[in-house]
């Protein structure tokens, strides 16, 4: 009887009500992502194999991914290091509107998009407040697009740090002091291995945001084809055409290419905390 007893108090405990709420979530993750998804597979399934290929490899469409990829990436980066020392500061210092720092953070999540591509152009222009200042073009350039990139990830980064370092025990930095480790050995060690996990995460949210940002971007990117067209203007382009297979076609590369980034980042950021854990139970 003891052990049968043991082996009940074992099972886990759940809450009632699993399977309704599991049923809801499946329904409801299907209707809000995997229809709208299917779709896109569905129309480019339309296209036989040699107009697929001609659509996806034209010469413009590539030029489009290169910049979208490569904007994306660099606007994504440039947020993890600088929206990883901002949410250093909010959570580590004390000081006069701190508050009202925090609260600008999120800002870019409030503001409609087309506002800051509107006020971004205004302000790098080349007759803009700051756009004046400077011998190069800032503006309609690949350049005003990394601004206008960061400008909306910058965000996920700070929301997705912030919380670990807020969580963050002061006793290990305290045990490493006593036992002889500088600061900066502290924060290599003890600290930053535990920042990683949140970091890749900003990192993969805020390049998946670059991917598909519109709104912000076509004002200040000038949309030159070659030079400062996105793919998410191109798309919107063969949609204007009434080419809606060929949109469908483009955005199926798109997708593909986030669910790769997507599943390698979630499975480097398990890696990390696997062995980030492992070592912390030695």
């Amino acid at each position: 009887m003891t052990i049968l007893f043991s082996k009940k108090r074992r099972r886990p405990f759940r809450l009632p009500g699993f399977s309704l709420t599991l049923g809801f979530t499946i329904f409801y993750v299907s209707l809000l992502i995997l229809l709208p998804l299917s779709m896109v597979i569905f129309h480019t399934l339309s296209l036989n194999w040699q107009n697929f290929l001609a659509i996806i490899t034209d010469s413009r469409a590539i030029s489009a991914y290169k910049l979208t990829l490569s904007t994306s990436f660099i606007a994504a980066l440039l947020n993890v290091i600088f929206g990883t020392i901002i949410a250093w500061v909010l959570v580590r210092y004390q000081f006069f509107g701190k508050k009202f720092l925090d609260g600008i953070v999120d800002l870019p999540f409030a503001l409609p998009t087309a506002v800051a591509g509107i006020a971004l152009t205004s302000l790098y222009a080349n007759n803009g407040w700051i756009g004046q200042f400077f011998s190069f073009k800032i503006a309609f350039t690949p350049i005003g697009i990394i601004i206008a990139l960061t400008f909306i990830g910058l965000p996920f980064v700070v929301r997705t740090v912030q919380p670990v370092l807020d969580s963050f025990r002061t006793e290990e930095e305290e045990a490493s002091a006593s036992l002889g480790a500088n600061r900066l050995q502290t924060f290599s060690k003890i600290i930053f291995p535990a920042m990683v996990p949140a970091i890749l995460t900003g990192f993969t949210l805020a390049f998946a945001r670059a991917l598909g940002e519109y709104g912000s971007i076509v004002f200040i990117a000038g949309n030159l084809p070659f030079k400062t067209e996105i793919t998410p203007l191109l798309i919107m382009t063969k949609l204007e055409q009434y080419d809606y297979a060929g949109a469908t076609a483009i955005a199926f590369v798109m997708l593909l290419a986030s669910f790769i980034f997507l599943f390698t980042m979630n499975g480097l950021q398990w890696l990390i905390q696997r062995k980030y854990s492992l070592n912390r139970s030695r």
